[in-house]
């Protein structure tokens, strides 16, 4: 007769001895083959010299130019030949502002009916680039500017990047008459370093305020006296006028005297010049006066 425990042992025995198998992964079901098809591959039938020519696509332009429907479209010699006159280089002194003002002035000049301008820039504006601004045109990726807005910020940022800003604006700060300029070469090149960097950002009263104090004391007292007092009391308006009047009349002034009369504290040269600013600013203040008048209700 079997006790209880012996029969609990018989049954752990039978458990053990029973296992499970585990399913066969490599063997799938029909249904599997139905949902994993085997992928066939396409023999390259290319010889070796085929497969070791260069490819024939990929070589598209950076610029994409929108399709010009208009009829007899053409681009003439005479328009190619002022864009090539004057080709930027990309050279660390080149203005990049200045070439695509150049160029907006020579595309201008020509009008081509049921033709955006701007597609006529897109297609031109390669003709005007040489050497390393060239090589950096080719480098773009394919088809990556679509615009003449996005070409124009994309030469402008690499060939005036942020550090030549930053150095062209301490240049202006530090702005100093030489002391071999005359007034007129002074005014002139600091025009040239505003233009150099249109985005300079300074205000009106910031250039004229720095182009004062950054003369000479000759120089100086001439604008004083045209005025009969302080140069800086005047508004901004009426202080750029008497400068580009005294630019003028300085202009036809010889270097070499210019350099003489800078060394004396007083000639018939710089009289002169005193004495045609006060009649060019007499002939403003009159000139205001008049406008004042014409301006005033009539009483009756």
């Amino acid at each position: 007769m079997r006790t209880r425990s012996q029969a609990r042992k018989r049954r752990q025995q039978q458990v053990r001895q029973t296992s499970v198998e585990p399913p066969n992964l490599e063997k799938p079901n029909n249904n599997q083959e139905l949902f994993n098809p085997p992928i066939v591959t396409m023999a390259d039938n290319r010889t070796m010299a085929q497969l070791l020519e260069a490819p024939t696509e990929g070589y598209e332009d950076a610029i994409v130019v929108p399709e010009i429907t208009a009829n007899n479209f053409e681009i003439k010699h005479g328009l190619l030949n002022l864009v090539q006159n004057k080709q930027f280089f990309g050279h660390d002194k080149e203005d990049p502002h200045a070439h695509i003002r150049y160029f907006n002035k020579i595309t201008s000049t020509m009008k081509f009916p049921n033709v955006p301008s701007t597609s006529v820039k897109l297609m031109l504006f390669p003709f005007s680039l040489e050497g390393a601004a060239r090589i950096w045109l080719e480098k773009e990726p394919p088809r990556s500017i679509l615009t003449w807005d996005d070409l124009v910020s994309k030469f402008i940022n690499k060939f005036f990047p942020p550090s030549k800003t930053t150095n062209l604006r301490n240049e202006i700060t530090r702005f100093q008459q030489k002391f071999d300029e005359t007034f007129y070469e002074a005014w002139d090149r600091f025009n040239d370093l505003l233009r150099g960097c249109p985005h300079h950002g300074f205000s009106e009263l910031h250039q004229l305020d720095t182009f004062y104090n950054a003369l000479n004391s000759n120089d100086q007292d001439s604008l004083n006296s045209a005025v009969g007092g302080n140069f800086l009391d005047k508004m901004p308006q009426e202080c750029l006028k008497i400068i580009e009047s005294k630019s003028k009349v300085c202009q036809s002034r010889s270097k070499a005297i210019v350099s003489k009369v800078s060394t004396s504290s007083s000639t018939p040269a710089v009289s002169s010049d005193v004495t045609e600013l006060k009649d060019m600013v007499r002939a403003l203040i009159l000139d205001k006066k008049n406008q004042t008048i014409a301006l005033s209700p009539v009483k009756e």
